[in-house]
């Protein structure tokens, strides 16, 4: 289990040990910071008698030290690297549908829960499903993948950061600094979705208004 956040470590692993099937034992390892968890994973990855079932990540942590690790996300790609058949779970804060989808697109964790979802007996409810029949998303991923399927509406992935990162304040004359396009190619794409979604004001708020509607933000 990785979280920069004590008590909330020792909240899960009272709440795991409390539910589990009489049969399960449970041996954790914990870290607070990329370093230490990027030692924990090389290490289990080595020594085939400690390999982990099961890696819990918050996404928000403490970089490492030569800033190559600068996330849960990074460190659920190296354990997808060094183990392989870990399960990974991605523990989060961020609730906005293009950072909900890029974890899936990138990670396809076994388990993606967003914090403000989270209780103890969703908690305990989603490990045993990890455990067996995999993967399990907390309400706000669900209520988000089942507006994105139903949708008509296709968007790749840098149709969907536009719309992120307008959605963040962002001008459009900055989105060459986040994006590699030109800023023709970006004004290109704006319109682009300006008529996919039918947005006939031209307006950037109007966008962004049916892009959320539809489930896109």
């Amino acid at each position: 289990m990785v979280d920069d956040h004590p008590m909330i470590i020792e909240g899960y692993q009272m709440t795991l040990v409390a539910t589990k099937k009489p049969h399960q034992h449970l041996d954790i390892d914990i870290a607070h910071d990329c370093d230490m968890a990027f030692e924990l994973i090389k290490k289990a990855s080595i020594n085939q008698e400690t390999l982990y079932d099961v890696c819990f990540f918050d996404i928000s942590l403490p970089a490492s030290k030569d800033g190559l690790i600068t996330s849960g996300e990074d460190l659920a790609a190296l354990t997808r690297e060094y183990l392989p058949e870990a399960k990974v779970v991605i523990l989060t804060m961020f609730n906005e549908s293009f950072r909900i989808l890029n974890i899936i697109r990138s990670i396809d964790p076994e388990g993606l829960l967003i914090k403000s979802d989270l209780t103890s007996s969703e908690l305990a409810e989603a490990f045993q499903q990890i455990l067996t029949a995999p993967p399990y998303y907390s309400s706000t991923v669900n209520s988000f993948l089942n507006k994105t399927i139903q949708s008509e509406i296709f968007l790749d992935e840098i149709n969907r950061k536009i719309l992120h990162l307008l959605s963040r304040g962002i001008k459009t004359r900055s989105l060459t600094e986040h994006i590699s396009l030109s800023m023709s190619a970006i004004e290109k794409r704006k319109k682009h979705l300006k008529l996919v979604f039918d947005v006939e004001d031209g307006k950037d708020e109007t966008l962004l208004n049916e892009a959320r509607k539809k489930g896109y933000l």
